[in-house]
């Protein structure tokens, strides 16, 4: 499965370590997430499983951010918190400091636990879980 038009012209206008980085992370998470609608939001890369925003990558300064929105909620090492609520992130200089294995076991734990941010404003801060009960 191709790189979606934007997220490829996203990716290209990255200086070449940071370029391999993103379009590693994008070829992974397009096959972990097939059924994900991935669109550049806010400026970056993000794919979106029934309206709420799962994964995502940006280039600011220093390393390309790996960010999920409910990372903190995965029972699983090497995510860092990062961003708001529950998101957490990974950072990576170079294609040698991606662990597809870890990341195939993140985009399948991004699947199964998501707080739902699409309703975030409705709930007044209260977010359940999609497919979990309550914490």
């Amino acid at each position: 499965m191709p790189i979606h038009a934007d997220i490829a012209r996203y990716n290209d206008a990255l200086e070449p370590p940071f370029r391999s980085v993103a379009d590693l992370l994008a070829t992974e998470i397009d096959a972990a997430l097939p059924d994900a609608e991935s669109k550049i939001w806010h400026a970056h890369p993000v794919w979106f499983l029934e309206g709420n925003p799962i994964v995502g990558y940006s280039k600011l300064k220093g390393p390309v951010r790996l960010l999920f929105w409910s990372g903190q909620s995965f029972d699983l090492p090497g995510l860092a918190p990062g961003g708001t609520f529950k998101a957490a992130e990974a950072r990576y200089s170079s294609v040698d400091e991606v662990d597809v294995k870890q990341l195939a076991l993140w985009l399948a734990a991004s699947r199964e636990i998501q707080w739902d941010y699409q309703h975030i404003r409705t709930h007044r801060g209260l977010v359940p879980r999609k497919g979990l009960s309550q914490p």
